[in-house]
């Protein structure tokens, strides 16, 4: 697991994450974990497969509608982009 470490913190965001953390009953750490987890990953967040289901399901596509697609996409592998 991937370790980081911060530097040029100041005593008082420190204090203020130690106090945090003992409010929330858990370690300094593992509130900068939480910290940083609700920052990058929040519980709001579009999910693509829920977006794309949701898309499907306001366009009205049968089981048919989706079979047809998928029968009729092109399979062959994308070829990488080259910017020469």
């Amino acid at each position: 697991m991937p370790a980081v470490t911060i530097r040029n913190l100041s005593d008082e965001t420190h204090r203020a994450l130690r106090v945090r953390a003992a409010h929330h009953g858990r370690s300094t750490e593992a509130e900068i974990r939480d910290i940083i987890e609700a920052a990058v990953r929040p519980s709001e967040r579009v999910k693509l497969g829920s977006l794309l289901a949701a898309i499907g399901r306001d366009a009205e596509l049968s089981n048919d509608d989706v079979e047809a697609l998928q029968r009729d996409r092109d399979k062959a592998p994308a070829e990488p982009m080259t910017f020469e």
